[in-house]
């Protein structure tokens, strides 16, 4: 089965990280992949472009289906292989309701997460402005605020969506170890701590976390003033 599955891939990406964590979670181990290098510009290499003619990594295929968004290809993989490794969906309705919750409530994290870190490489140095950046910091905090409040809310030891890692988990999980890639305080954000601590050491995550980060633990400090 991972034998027909295809995956181009960039370190550190976390919509890449999201279908890793699904794969290994699924134990689809052995799959076809390609790391490729963001710096060189291969995600716009023809490679890629075959598959995914966005010119985006992650670019996903399984057999002839192509599924090259994220969470679509995390679903596509639960869906295929429900069978197979670990449950992601949950089975009652209320763990299920609020997997999906805090699934899409994941990708608002993700933009303002992103409209901070990658401000300057966005924005052309004669468009930038401090009120904008001003702005996105706040946006920022307000959105981190949220999910400490999620997770003080279901308590200690507690995933995304109750005690059991879920889907939730897979696709959330990325964004916030890029947070604290990133410099994200500890003392500041304790609730985002002890999740990102309870999972960082879970198989799925460690066999596919991110080799550059592996080669270079030292991160980033863009965000320890937040």
């Amino acid at each position: 089965m991972a034998k027909d599955i295809t995956l181009l891939w960039g370190s550190g990406s976390p919509p890449c990280w999201r279908i890793m964590i699904a794969l290994e979670e699924k134990n689809l181990q052995g799959y076809n992949q390609k790391l490729l290098s963001f710096e060189k510009a291969a995600h716009k290499s023809q490679e890629v472009l075959d598959i995914n003619p966005r010119g985006q990594l992650p670019s996903f295929k399984h057999g002839n289906n192509i599924v090259n968004e994220s969470y679509a290809a995390c679903m596509y993989l639960e869906s295929q292989f429900k069978s197979q490794g670990n449950n992601l969906i949950p089975d009652s309705a209320g763990e299920q309701a609020l997997m999906y919750q805090r699934m899409f409530e994941g990708l608002t994290l993700y933009q303002k997460m992103s409209d901070v870190i990658y401000y300057n490489w966005k924005v052309p140095e004669g468009e930038r402005h401090d009120a904008a950046v001003k702005r996105n910091r706040e946006a920022l905090i307000t959105e981190l605020k949220l999910w400490e409040g999620y997770l003080e809310k279901l308590g200690a030891g507690s995933c995304l969506a109750g005690k059991t890692f879920s889907m939730a988990d897979v696709v959330v999980f990325p964004s916030v170890a890029y947070l604290f890639r990133f410099g994200l305080s500890a003392e500041r954000y304790p609730k985002l701590t002890e999740y990102y601590a309870q999972l960082k050491d879970r198989p799925s995550i460690t066999a596919s976390w991110p080799p550059h980060w592996l080669e270079n633990p030292q991160g980033q400090d863009t965000l320890k003033d937040l």
